[in-house]
């Protein structure tokens, strides 16, 4: 694809502008933002079209919606996904499409019938599936599938055609039928796992790759004039549809859909968080498979890098260089690489606290944008700040990320902004914990940051400058931000106890803080007691055992790092602490901390036991480091005379959270200078369901 007049692109990467045809339809360029959730669905719509009209803006040349329940007798509730059941439900997906091809995209919609991963609590419509079978889903539902006969099959065929034609009324250039990641009917039908049928649907891979056949077949037959059929497929199921089996659908069907998506595997390996996966990390599974079809190919693997992207290209593994995560991160990676603006890239950071949206329910976040699924509901845009109000000045208080990205954004709306720092490095938290084990990659919310704030003329950034609250006073700046952040609980207070552990002074007792400030115990027998539930437990059990610990974990939860459920990184980090030799104790608190070891108590009976041990580390809760504020807070009379028109605490000094919610305290705040909320509003905007008439 030929530069404009507008690119000032490195040549080498011009190879990801070329044109891509993909069936009847051609793709402007190679960047293919795959399927993604967000906690939107049906009950946001408008929120996720502007979020997809952004991705347009930011140049992708394919957009997709994430998946799209196409019958009621599939549905994953509690989960919100979007649905297109019947044609009232072709409205917002045509908005979003219309939204999608805006700049140029092609528009994809990830049709899903969801088999034995639908229990059907909302519709209350029998599962089905291939085969009688438990519903597999996160919750375990006590719930199974009804064999599909002959009849369902035909049913299916032909609610997926409703479907097919419903989303070429809505205006989408694409369909992707959804098979991938054990989520969808197709590889439900194709894998052994799920598939173990006597009947000509079953037994040999030709067989259970009948109704492959006859979906594609038909999807081409109903719209494949006009439209582009795609299929997602996972590059490997343990046990099940391995990666050789897959490589043999591909071979046999070779010509049949107009474009292969690979996933990786579970989702949990498709999105594997950047503490246990790298950058193109299923390059080995997808290897080759270009050689088994005509048609283009797409793969993830959290890109970020225009040279990695590049590669994979040049050598032949993949067409498109698919993204979902760092979509999200950055809506503007192409236009970056085009604009010649690399190193304004904001890159994933792969904590996956954009997945939590989903797994929660609710609104997704991003450690790195603050503005993802704010687009429409805040009127935030990635690249764009609201105009500079009647102030002029910010002092921003501490440099972690709720103040860095104050920093940042405020200056980028035009004020005069000083960021003071009490050390003599950018970064708080992020800088401590980038260290950790597995985290190196959580740098990047400080690198591009600091790199942004480093070009900005109207930023000027103090090292070490511990403020009084008369120096905040003194200086007369017009907002400030307190952005002091927050510490580790030494006294064991979190969810199980609720008041202070009984602790004996002769046993030495440490936080997060300590072994981040390289004062780990020195060696022997350790307890580490998580009461946080989420990754710090279990990096600084790793570290501890590096450092020559024996380590007893111990948690009330039924599961290590319970709350990374939500991040798909549970079970990788309970193996990792197995692998590690961490003896683990599971549902059970730390009830006392004595001379020579700790009083466990069941969280279930209150039993006790006693596990002896040389050193405690207790990773339960934070508090605010809210000193200034209070100071602050208690002469706000002060103020006015001052010149002082608002003080705020931001992120952690507020309330301590994980990161993303630092970085979007630091961005509310930059986008709320010198306005004045309507009294008694929301601060953001949502949709309210509309009244069907009574009968």
């Amino acid at each position: 694809m030929p530069k404009d007049n507008l690119s000032k692109r490195d040549p080498r990467y011009d190879i990801l502008f070329e044109p891509v045809r993909i069936g009847p339809v051609t793709a402007k360029n190679r960047f293919y933002q795959v399927p993604h959730c967000n906690g939107g669905g049906y009950r946001d719509p408008s929120a996720v079209v502007e979020m997809r009209r952004v991705k347009a803006e930011g140049g992708w040349g394919v957009i997709f919606t994430e998946q799209v329940e196409l019958h009621p007798t599939s549905e994953i509730t509690p989960f919100i996904e979007l649905r297109l059941w019947e044609d009232q439900d072709i409205p917002a997906l045509a908005r979003m499409a219309e939204a999608m091809k805006s700049q140029g995209a092609l528009a994809g919609v990830e049709l899903a019938y969801s088999g034995v991963n639908g229990s059907n609590l909302y519709s209350k419509e029998v599962p089905r599936g291939p085969m009688n079978a438990p519903i597999l889903t996160f919750y375990k539902d006590p719930v199974s599938t009804r064999a599909m006969d002959k009849e369902d099959i035909r049913d299916l065929r032909r609610w997926h055609r409703d479907a097919y034609l419903r989303a070429k009324r809505a205006g989408y250039d694409i369909i992707e039928l959804y098979g991938a990641h054990g989520f969808g009917i197709l590889q439900h039908f194709l894998s052994p796992l799920t598939n173990q049928r006597s009947d000509e649907y079953g037994g040999s891979l030709e067989n259970r790759a009948r109704l492959f056949r006859e979906l594609i077949s038909e999807a081409k037959d109903a719209v494949g004039d006009t439209m582009a059929i795609a299929v997602r497929l996972s590059l490997h199921e343990m046990g099940g549809l391995e990666n050789a089996e897959v490589r043999d659908v591909i071979e046999m069907h070779r010509d049949l859909p107009d474009l292969w998506d690979m996933g990786h595997g579970t989702w949990e390996d498709c999105s594997g968080p950047s503490r246990f996966t790298g950058e193109g990390a299923q390059e080995s599974l997808v290897s080759g498979i270009k050689k088994l079809t005509d048609k283009p190919v797409v793969g993830v693997g959290r890109f970020t890098s225009p040279d990695a992207m590049v590669s994979q290209i040049k050598r032949g593994v993949l067409d498109f260089i698919g993204a979902a995560r760092p979509s999200i991160a950055d809506p503007f990676i192409p236009r970056k690489i085009d604009e010649g603006r690399v190193e304004d890239i904001r890159e994933c950071i792969g904590c996956n606290i954009c997945v939590t949206g989903d797994m929660t329910m609710s609104i997704s976040r991003c450690t790195q944008n603050p503005t993802f699924m704010e687009e429409w509901r805040k009127g935030w845009h990635p690249e764009k700040m609201n105009a500079r109000g009647e102030s002029g000045t910010v002092l921003v208080i501490g440099a972690g990320p709720a103040g860095l990205e104050a920093t940042r954004a405020a200056a980028r709306r035009g004020y005069e902004v000083a960021l003071a720092e009490a050390g003599t490095e950018l970064g708080g938290r992020v800088r401590l914990e980038s260290k950790l084990p597995g985290l190196a990659t959580w740098g990047r919310v400080r690198d591009y940051r600091a790199h942004q704030i480093g070009q900005m003329p109207n930023v000027n950034v103090y090292f070490d400058s511990s403020l009084s609250a008369q120096d905040v006073l003194d200086f007369g700046f017009e907002h400030v931000a307190v952005a002091t952040g927050s510490i580790w609980r030494r006294d064991g207070v979190a969810r199980h106890n609720l008041v202070p552990i009984r602790m004996d002074a002769a046993m030495p007792v440490f936080t997060p803080d300590d072994l981040m400030a390289g004062k780990p115990p020195d060696g022997g027998e350790v307890v580490l007691y998580d009461d946080d539930h989420y990754y710090m437990g279990g990096v600084l059990a790793e570290l501890l055992v590096r450092n020559g610990a024996r380590v007893t974990l111990v948690t009330p939860s039924n599961l290590v790092s319970e709350w990374t459920l939500n991040t798909l990184e549970q079970r990788r980090i309970q193996a990792k602490m197995i692998e590690l030799g961490v003896t683990i104790v599971t549902a059970h608190g730390v009830g006392a901390v004595g001379a020579k070891g700790v009083t466990l108590d069941c969280a279930y009976t209150g039993r006790t036991r006693e596990i002896a041990c040389d050193a405690v580390v207790m990773v339960t809760a934070r508090l605010p480091n809210d000193a200034l504020w209070q100071e602050l807070k208690a002469r706000e009379s002060e103020w006015a005379g001052a010149g002082i028109k608002s003080i705020k605490r931001i992120g952690d000094a507020e309330a301590p959270a994980p990161i993303a919610w630092a970085t979007y305290a630091g961005h509310r705040f930059a986008r709320e200078l010198d306005t004045v909320p309507e009294d008694g509003a929301i601060p953001f905007r949502r949709e309210v369901t509309e009244l069907a008439p009574m009968e």
